[in-house]
């Protein structure tokens, strides 16, 4: 996984330890992003089994019965429930590809820590390696201290406990990538 993965809309890591507030910050930085104007998707990893259906209702039973893919739906919301058994891990490809015909602006992803795609590293002192503030991927690490490590001269430096900076630096690097690929696409069709 050397080249990045590419999609028809950004799309930005969120890779962090657990215990570092991945999902605490998502939830400050999503009403932010969202008074800039932008539709934000997010794509959760979980590493352990989980359930959004619950025993005893039709659509669990109907799933147990070998209903796949099963999808429940109401005038609030939709959920789509799909069985992967024998897989190892989930395809963020294949994930990422689910979200094109809701055409966000931005599809965050939660997790998926090895995938080739541009992160903004959160590191909390003490919780987890320090390897995570490095790679060819890390755009920008969000830090609770000073960084344990030298940072790359290319990684943006960010306070972890300021979601408002943090925001703002996510929509400057979206606007730099659709910047590019307005100008790519350009370039290409002249």
């Amino acid at each position: 996984m050397e080249n990045e993965l590419t999609a028809a809309f950004p799309v930005l890591g969120i890779a962090a330890w657990s215990g570092t507030g991945k999902t605490t910050l998502l939830e400050k930085l999503l009403p932010r992003l969202a008074e800039y104007g932008l539709k934000v998707a997010v794509i959760k990893h979980a590493h352990h089994s989980f359930d959004v259906d619950q025993p005893g209702k039709d659509s669990f039973k109907l799933r147990s019965a070998g209903a796949a893919p099963v999808l429940v739906a109401s005038r609030q919301r939709f959920a789509l429930m799909q069985e992967t058994p024998g897989q190892k891990e989930p395809d963020l490809a294949q994930l990422i590809a689910m979200m094109a015909p809701h055409q966000p602006d931005l599809v965050i992803v939660e997790g998926f820590k090895a995938w080739p795609i541009p992160k903004l590293v959160l590191y909390r002192d003490g919780i987890g390696d320090t390897t995570i503030l490095t790679g060819q991927w890390v755009e920008a690490a969000a830090l609770s201290a000073p960084p344990p490590i030298d940072l790359a001269a290319t990684v943006t430096q960010l306070n972890l406990d300021d979601s408002e900076a943090i925001a703002s630096w996510i929509v400057s690097w979206l606007s730099a990538k659709t910047d590019a690929r307005f100008s790519s696409s350009s370039a290409s069709s002249i």
